[in-house]
């Protein structure tokens, strides 16, 4: 299995969108979830591929799983 360590910017390619970092830091401020109700992977912005990927991602704590949980605080901050 492989332990790499990802990044905001390679987990933003992972998910098919650019990875650059001016890029990001638009998606968070326009993607803001404002209750802590919502689950990351439930969001309504991503596609069926994201949204799969982020819960697979978490649920089963793979090598993306600590990136994911940054995003996921960034977008509910």
């Amino acid at each position: 299995m492989d332990r790499s360590v990802h990044t905001m910017n390679t987990l933003f390619e992972q998910l098919g969108l650019p990875g650059e970092d001016s890029y990001i830091d638009q998606f968070i401020r326009t993607h803001t979830l404002f209750s802590q109700k919502i689950r990351l992977d439930e969001a309504t912005f991503w596609s069926a591929s994201q949204a799969s990927f982020i819960k697979e991602s978490l649920d089963n704590d793979s090598d993306w799983s600590e990136v994911v949980d940054e995003l996921n605080v960034q977008l509910h901050s």
